[in-house]
């Protein structure tokens, strides 16, 4: 089932069992489901299969990071599951993401391919810990036009850069945001956050929400709540 909503809910989960209990209480047409590392490992391609067999659209978020022709391969393989969107590093430079996408040109594939740029848990003294002296968000911007010109679809990135990210790489460029929590959630680990609403207004495209909804006792209901402050 295809959906406009922009709202991505992150199955951050150890199990499959756990991981399509709170699918089963959300509506695909009202949202899309992140599978990430650690519920894929334990899972596999099922939780993937089992997810579009409910009608989801799946956002695949495995942050391949390796030689060209390996990440092309892992990037043809999800798009081969049939999942919405599929991401790498954009660390992992031009050569990487531009076999990637051509790949995926090459066999046909729709899958949305975005770039990681700096992960919203890292802060300026983390990435100079790594041999950045660069700041978050000029790291973000360099990443971001980067994998702009590599063939990218889009990024992930924190809601407060999306705003220069438009003006870098136009409105078409998706801008996909983690760090999102509604006025009623609290921030958890996640350090450069913001509100739903602010976010969207900032120029993110998509917004991923984990926590504020699948901890919620009735997580259509915080789905709704956070609609709300879309509106």
């Amino acid at each position: 089932m295809s959906t406009d909503s922009p709202l991505i809910i992150a199955l951050d989960y150890p199990s499959l069992d756990a991981a399509l209990c709170m699918a089963d209480s959300l509506d695909p047409a009202r949202c899309r489901l992140k599978v990430g590392k650690e519920l894929f490992t334990r899972s596999g391609p099922d939780v993937v299969e089992a997810l579009h067999g409910r009608g989801f659209e799946v956002f695949l978020d495995l942050k391949f990071h390796d030689i060209p022709n390996t990440v092309a391969g892992a990037v043809e393989a999800a798009a081969e599951q049939g999942v919405w969107m599929v991401n790498v590093h954009a660390a992992g430079g031009r050569r990487m993401m531009e076999t990637a996408r051509e790949r995926l040109d090459r066999q046909g594939l729709s899958t949305r391919l975005i770039a990681v740029t700096v992960l919203t848990s890292m802060m300026a003294d983390d990435l100079a810990e790594t041999g950045v002296a660069a700041s978050p968000a000029s790291q973000v911007e360099r990443l971001a036009v980067l994998a702009h010109d590599s063939g990218m679809h889009g990024v992930v990135c924190s809601a407060r850069e999306s705003a220069r990210l438009h003006e870098l790489c136009g409105a078409d460029f998706l801008k996909v945001t983690p760090g999102i929590r509604p006025a009623f959630a609290q921030a958890g680990d996640q350090r450069r956050v913001m509100t739903p609403g602010d976010a969207m207004a900032a120029g993110s495209t998509h917004l991923v929400v984990g926590r504020p909804i699948t901890q919620a006792e009735e997580p259509m209901a915080a789905l709704a709540a956070i609609e709300a402050e879309l509106t």
